[in-house]
């Protein structure tokens, strides 16, 4: 008997935890699913811990990241829907890539590699980053200027101030390097996928229409490479900033994105 996936598995971005996951956990585990929000390897502490020791950011990888993933989704007894917000997403289609999920969905996405598009906003948001080569192996903190134009830009300083307390800890400068120079460097890098993997489940891409960090341009850039036969789909929402699941109004996305997860997914036996 073919079964579909009971479990949701909400993987978090960059200069975040899974606490910024915190309305959808309870958003679809009232809906009956189980809900899991891994950490990436070292971030399984608190976010304020980790603003007092940003040492596990600094050492944190792409390839251990996919792999800390891989690990908890092989404990489940079927295969699960996977969300990922901004580097969670590429994380998504890592996963999907390798035949892990029955379904998938990236919001507000990095690219994966070979996505050249590089809007003006996006090169202003990464700028604390990249500016300085040395900050490849730090962890890289945004001033709350810089967190309010990169994620909250919709919000009014007090509820930026609010969300940057509550959610924001330093970047790993590896993690935004790495997907700078992807793309410059020969052979497959760490965030490549095969884009006509005809095995790969289908995947949604959600776009913020006021998202400076991975504008909509880089989300429609990203599903083009897909060639492969498989479902691959784009929503954009107007209004939209980069912190899209604290957003008002995230109650749309999250039940439109479950929908979808739904609808597409692959069943297991």
């Amino acid at each position: 008997m073919s079964t579909a996936p009971d479990t949701i598995v909400l993987i978090h971005g960059l200069w975040v935890t899974p606490r910024s996951w915190e309305h959808w956990i309870e958003h679809y585990e009232k809906k009956g699913y189980r809900v899991i929000a891994p950490a990436y390897p070292g971030f399984e502490v608190e976010v304020e811990a980790l603003n007092a020791d940003p040492s596990p950011i600094e050492a944190v990888t792409i390839p251990g990241i996919v792999s800390h993933l891989k690990s908890v989704i092989a404990e489940l007894d079927r295969p699960p829907i996977l969300m990922g917000h901004s580097a969670g997403g590429v994380f998504t289609q890592i996963l999907l890539d390798h035949g892990v999920g029955a379904v998938g969905v990236a919001l507000n996405s990095a690219p994966t590699e070979g996505v050249t598009v590089l809007p003006a906003s996006q090169v202003k948001s990464t700028f604390p980053v990249l500016k300085n080569p040395a900050n490849r192996h730090r962890a890289v903190a945004f001033t709350h200027e810089q967190w309010h134009y990169a994620f909250t830009n919709t919000f009014s300083e007090e509820e930026s101030r609010q969300l940057y307390a509550r959610y924001a800890i330093p970047g790993p400068g590896q993690i935004v390097w790495a997907g700078v120079l992807a793309n410059f460097q020969p052979g497959h890098q760490a965030a490549w996928v095969d884009y006509a993997n005809d095995d790969r489940a289908p995947l949604l891409f959600v776009a913020g229409g006021e998202d400076h960090l991975m504008p909509p341009a880089v989300q429609h850039s990203n599903a083009k490479h897909y060639t492969s036969n498989t479902i691959t789909e784009v929503k954009d929402y107007a209004g939209r900033c980069h912190l899209l699941p604290a957003q008002p109004g995230w109650e749309e996305v999250a039940d439109y994105a479950l929908d979808w997860a739904v609808r597409h997914a692959r069943t297991s036996d």
